[in-house]
């Protein structure tokens, strides 16, 4: 079997070389990298993987992302070159905050049961918060958020979203935010989700300020989580906005207390376990009696987090007919 990875990237020097490196030693055989004019070294860490001949490098120029279609564009281009040009069994399409934990042996061991009849295999991600502190991000965030019940701000950085890792395949394409696959012959596998996801998606205040302010994703329609934080710049409140969402010392025995924190060291034990060895690969183990209940109780949150999703985008359609109705309505009495 062989698994390729497929990362988009733009300036994530504090955390692609950990992320390459972690899902090499993890299973991935190779990387299929696009670099979006990166300025702070994150060319550098990408072209020093692909002079070890496991990276393939595309870069794309263009300053900003201006639409969410342009980047499914990117992404399913590196899905399908994949297959095509690196022989891919299996695809992992993922971002550089993006962690893939396999339960038991390796990535490539627990996609290896999957019954050849199915094509993807569904999981999501478990959102890690940034901690106060200047030290490297994996040292500082080990706290995992664990709600107990749906996230419905779909603005939120926390909010646990669907992932899809997916056989290998030319005619793939990608969703936005690699979060749906379409162009397979074969189905998911449903009830089984031998991979979590560990996300990092802020990481520090200078992080969290080139997110949301310098790299504004979409220009045509800002997030909430956009807004927000346009909003406190201009009023000289963006580092308040950003402690608001820190984790500190008081937050952590709070959250640990009543359930709503984990403490998860996992990433920055295999890391470091990496760093001491040099060419070490990572073997996983199983999940305990503990570990499965609490991935079953975020599984059940993002279930119910999806239903509501569902049920908003069927008002919207409803709405949106309505007022088509109403118009057509207007124009056949005008008429």
């Amino acid at each position: 079997m062989k698994l390729v990875m497929t990362l988009l990237v733009r300036d994530e020097a504090d955390i692609v070389d950990a992320q390459i490196g972690f899902h090499l030693a993890a299973g991935v055989d190779f990387v299929v990298a696009t670099d979006h004019e990166s300025r702070d070294g994150t060319t550098d860490v990408l072209e020093r993987y692909a002079s070890d001949g496991v990276l393939h490098l595309l870069r794309e120029p263009g300053g900003e992302l201006r639409s969410w279609a342009r980047q499914s564009e990117w992404v399913t281009r590196m899905a399908r070159m994949a297959a095509s040009d690196f022989d891919a069994d299996w695809v992992i399409n993922s971002d550089a905050d993006e962690f893939w934990w396999p339960w038991g042996g390796d990535l490539k061991d627990v996609l290896a049961h999957v019954p050849e009849s199915f094509g993807m295999v569904h999981t999501f991600v478990r959102p890690f918060l940034p901690r106060p502190g200047d030290s490297p991000f994996l040292e500082r965030m080990t706290v995992r958020f664990a709600p107990s019940a749906p996230i419905n701000d779909a603005s939120s950085p926390f909010r646990p979203n669907v992932r899809v890792l997916h056989r290998g395949s030319a005619e793939v394409s990608v969703a936005t935010g690699n979060a749906a696959i379409s162009g397979l012959a074969r189905g998911p596998l449903r009830g089984v989700v031998p991979v979590e996801v560990l996300h990092f998606p802020i990481r520090s205040f200078a992080h969290f300020e080139r997110k949301f302010l310098t790299h504004e994703t979409v220009r045509q329609r800002r997030r909430g989580d956009h807004e927000r934080a346009h909003e406190a710049a201009r009023r000289g409140r963006l580092h308040e906005l950003y402690e608001e969402i820190c984790v500190d010392d008081d937050d952590l025995r709070r959250g640990v207390a009543d359930g709503s924190l984990v403490v998860d060291t996992r990433l920055r034990d295999a890391v470091r376990a990496l760093s001491a060895s040099t060419g070490a690969q990572l073997v996983f183990p199983s999940r305990n009696c503990a570990d499965e209940a609490g991935f079953a109780v975020d599984n059940a949150v993002l279930a119910a987090g999806e239903l509501v999703r569902l049920q908003r985008r069927a008002d919207e359609l409803e709405r949106r007919l309505g007022t088509l109705e109403r118009r057509r309505s207007s124009k056949a009495g005008g008429d």
